[in-house]
């Protein structure tokens, strides 16, 4: 497993599928402005100028909305996961 560092996350992206009226499935959220996403892996937050630690605002298992085109995808094993920083991250769903 990756460890992301400073306040970058490691997710991984919930596939929703999307039917049409006539049923025909669309294209996965490719015209959304968020996706929908799990956390597998949080870094250790980032530091200020003055070299005080914040905490990142997500933990492990979160899912959260991250914004459309955010990150870097790597490959981890066999699994394609993105690396974004935390400002990438949108929201929290509770």
């Amino acid at each position: 497993m990756l460890k992301p560092l400073g306040d970058r996350v490691i997710i991984s992206f919930v596939e929703t599928e999307e039917k049409s009226v006539g049923g025909f499935v669309l294209a996965g959220a490719s015209h959304d402005a968020t996706k929908t996403a799990k956390v597998l892996a949080v870094g250790d937050g980032i530091r200020t100028l003055t070299g005080e630690l914040v905490a990142p605002s997500v933990a492990e298992g979160d899912t959260v909305l991250v914004e459309n085109g955010a990150g870097l995808e790597v490959k981890d094993g066999n699994e394609k996961v993105t690396v974004v920083r935390e400002s990438d991250i949108v929201a929290v769903v509770k």
